[in-house]
């Protein structure tokens, strides 16, 4: 069974985590934040990955901490619950559309980390959510689960659409990317290692 569960403490946060890649058995998401809350549900259901996030952070500074942090422990979980990586896919790709807009994320789990987001966030907050966390989100996500992530709005006009197409393109990618293929022997590379 792949999955994981990663506690991780500091003076700002205070984040747990439990995941499970293959069977969508729960999930759960308490930040504090609200619309965090709903974009990891998102995240969660179009991945179809069993989910559970309980989160403390220093919310009367802002959100940033608990954001970034949060993003940390979720990739944390994805690289210790995905082990040596054989016989995954490896690559993932996703276009969702929300109404108006067109989100794409594109993911390699390589085992080198590498952010690429091109999203222009125009309303500053939503409701207490403040938008320019979630490039930190993808970014602290893609560096400690060691992916590629190149996550893009093609188009769009409304921000919450934006935000919500990438966060579903994100749960979809990582499914096709954590998927196992008996035909591929060892890793998906051909160094061997990933």
């Amino acid at each position: 069974m792949r999955s994981a569960k990663i506690t991780r403490k500091t003076k700002e946060t205070q984040i747990s985590i439990k995941l499970d890649i293959d069977q969508q058995s729960e999930i759960s998401i308490e930040t504090g934040i609200g619309f965090l809350d709903h974009m990891l549900t998102l995240f969660a259901k179009h991945g179809r990955f069993g989910l559970v996030v309980k989160a403390n952070g220093d919310l009367e500074v802002d959100s940033h901490h608990t954001v970034e942090d949060t993003g940390i422990v979720l990739g944390e979980c994805f690289k210790q619950a995905l082990g040596n990586k054989e016989q995954i896919e490896r690559y993932g790709t996703a276009l969702v559309p929300m109404d108006e807009t067109l989100g794409r994320v594109c993911v390699d789990l390589s085992g080198r980390s590498y952010l690429v987001f091109q999203a222009n966030l125009e309303n500053q907050r939503l409701g207490s959510f403040e938008t320019e966390t979630v490039e930190d989100f993808f970014q602290a996500f893609a560096f400690s689960n060691q992916m590629n992530l190149h996550a893009t709005i093609l188009y769009g006009r409304n921000t919450h659409h934006k935000i919500e197409s990438l966060f579903k393109a994100l749960g979809r990618a990582m499914r096709q990317a954590v998927t196992i293929n008996p035909a591929i022997k060892g890793v998906n590379s051909t160094k061997g290692v990933i």
